[in-house]
């Protein structure tokens, strides 16, 4: 039965984030579903959760925000999750090693917010280290999931393929990890609304960096971020919106002297000269000295 219930928690992930999107509130996750007619929680008090139903290996494991442990990425590029409490042999730490033994698929849930959280599955044990009381997490493609239940365990040593596999993997997993913290950081800073026209569907906003990823200054920080409109947020990546490190709207010269209907003239030329919306905390505005470089080169593209 507890591989029933792993596949229709996987499932029933899958249809929340279609519904959703990636972030799922902490309040869904503990509330679950239910499979015949038994209540399945997700997520619980303890980071490693194991519901009623199941008698030892665990159905998730969660990385809380600022939370009591210091779960990080090796060197390799896995998870290092850290024991529950300092007994290697307390009964969460033994489910887990269970897990590994039998490469049970597991839901990795990551804190990216107080709140929310995003979810990866499946995941698996693939390294158990008393030492630094710790466990080493991989995640894997739904392909793994099947070999599970037909009884094949596709991990091998270091050097095999599946090993690489993973690798790639969880690799994108942190990546989608920084990739998410950055936009739901940003977006509450500015309460859920475009910096630009106050639109407050969360659906239909982004976080948009004021230089680049990957650039010099880039930093996925919260004062190199605006909440924009995905409109206004294009707009702004390919200059034809600026703004200045005081904070006003610049509408490029020949944007705002064209005539193309209601769109263009109440959504992007009436934005000109308007000071945009900033965060409660003065500590979370955006950086000026990055708006200044932006600013020049969307100047420069004008």
């Amino acid at each position: 039965m507890e591989d029933q219930i792993r596949l229709v928690a996987f499932n029933w992930l899958k249809e929340q984030i279609a519904l959703s999107g990636d972030v799922l509130p902490r309040t869904l996750l503990e509330r679950g579903f239910e499979f015949n007619s038994q209540r399945i929680t997700l997520i619980g008090p303890q980071g490693i959760w194991k519901p009623r139903q199941f008698e030892k290996i665990p159905l998730s494991v969660t990385t809380i925000y600022e939370g009591p442990y210091e779960d990080s990425f090796t060197k390799e590029g896995f998870l290092q999750y850290r024991y529950r409490g300092t007994d290697p042999f307390h009964r969460a730490n033994i489910g887990l090693r269970e897990a590994m033994k039998k490469q049970v698929p597991l839901i990795y849930f990551h804190s990216i917010v107080p709140g929310k959280y995003l979810s990866v599955w499946p995941v698996f044990i693939i390294e158990d280290d008393p030492g630094s009381l710790s466990f080493t997490l991989a995640a894997d493609d739904i392909s793994s999931i099947q070999h599970y239940l037909m009884g094949e365990n596709t991990y091998m040593v270091s050097e095999s393929k599946e090993y690489a596999k993973r690798n790639y993997i969880t690799s994108a997993v942190k990546n989608r990890l920084h990739q998410k913290s950055f936009r739901e950081r940003v977006l509450q800073a500015y309460k859920e609304q475009c910096a630009f026209c106050r639109l407050r569907y969360i659906q239909l906003l982004d976080a948009a960096h004021i230089i680049s990823d990957g650039e010099e200054m880039g930093d996925p920080i919260v004062t190199n971020g605006l909440s924009l409109c995905k409109i206004h947020h294009a707009a702004f990546d390919c200059n034809i919106i600026g703004v200045t490190p005081d904070f006003k709207i610049e509408v490029r010269d020949d944007i705002l002297h064209e005539i193309d209907g209601p769109m263009l003239k109440h959504g992007i030329q009436e934005l000109q000269n308007q000071k945009i919306v900033l965060p409660y905390g003065k500590g979370l505005w955006p950086d000026r000295d990055r708006l200044d470089i932006r600013y020049h080169k969307f100047r420069e593209t004008g």
